[in-house]
């Protein structure tokens, strides 16, 4: 079984970003309940720019260290900048995720794109054009933990 990263460790222990956001300008919500994965991301946005961003996450620790990390990764990036968050950018920011640990990085990604979909259609009437719900992200999904978890 591969081992995660002190960076996955780190983020998982000590999430960056937890919590509910008071009148958040976007709300990105992805997640498959049968596999247990649901993601919320909030993000204040000032002058197309990323401000603040906040999570809620049920599910493994891949899963909070991805939301995590994401939340970080985007705090002051521009709009177009955010976009272009890439579901490998975050892994290659936690130092890797084990295979079976990477449809959780996607769902960061989506939740991202979510959140700042919900924001261009509160503001400008026009989303990204996103599809209503989001292809099956998991090709396996394993969350029995790990040695470094229990």
């Amino acid at each position: 079984m591969e081992s995660y990263s002190n960076k996955v460790m780190e983020h998982f222990k000590n999430p960056r970003n937890v919590g509910e956001m008071e009148k958040p300008d976007g709300i990105g919500h992805v997640g498959n309940p049968v596999c247990g994965d649901i993601m919320e991301l909030y993000i204040r946005v000032k002058d197309n720019i990323i401000t603040d961003a906040k999570f809620k996450t049920f599910g493994c620790g891949a899963a909070i260290a991805t939301s995590s990390m994401v939340t970080e990764l985007v705090k002051g990036k521009n709009l177009e900048e955010a976009l272009k968050l890439t579901n490998q950018a975050v892994v290659d920011a936690l130092d890797g995720l084990p295979k079976v640990k990477l449809h959780c990085s996607v769902l960061a990604e989506q939740a991202l794109k979510r959140a700042i979909d919900d924001y261009l259609k509160k503001t400008t009437g026009k989303g990204l054009g996103l599809p209503e719900t989001d292809p099956d992200h998991h090709e396996a999904c394993e969350h029995e933990l790990p040695e470094e978890l229990k």
